[in-house]
């Protein structure tokens, strides 16, 4: 079985997000990092060599593949912030989804150009709803 790529590294988070080159997206990766400690009561980490993520948790697919991956991270792309926060099927998160402002969605990614274009309060009850599906999904 090939080795996971994306697990923690030694990397600071912090040093990580100070040498994101577009000022407006490190300023925006520095506030989701607060507010994703802020949630989760955890420091940040760095998994792989561009996802912050906070907390852990191991999995293990019917198949047999198992591993360990961040509760609830996010990446500052040179494009967008990408956080990984969403379920997959989405239905539960339309409403906040709906109130939250400029967006794009993937399976179980948001996309966010800027923080400016989306309201914070209902961004962090989208974290929170995602850090409580984990935890009920995968009790620490």
């Amino acid at each position: 079985m090939a080795e996971l790529k994306t697990k923690t590294t030694a990397v600071s988070a912090d040093a990580f997000l100070d040498a994101v080159p577009d000022p407006v997206r490190r300023a925006d990766g520095k506030a989701v990092a607060q507010l994703m400690a802020r949630v989760t009561g955890k420091a940040p980490a760095m998994w792989g060599p561009s996802i912050v993520g906070f907390g852990s948790y191991h999995y293990k697919y019917d198949s047999g593949r198992e591993g360990v991956m961040c509760r609830i991270g996010f990446s500052p792309r040179k494009g967008e912030l990408v956080l990984y926060v969403l379920d997959g099927d989405g239905e539960d998160q339309a409403a906040d989804l709906a109130k939250l402002g400029k967006h794009k969605t993937g399976k179980s990614c948001l996309y966010i150009k800027k923080l400016a274009d989306v309201d914070m309060d209902v961004l962090e009850t989208i974290v929170r709803a995602a850090l409580a599906r984990m935890d009920a999904a995968y009790p620490e």
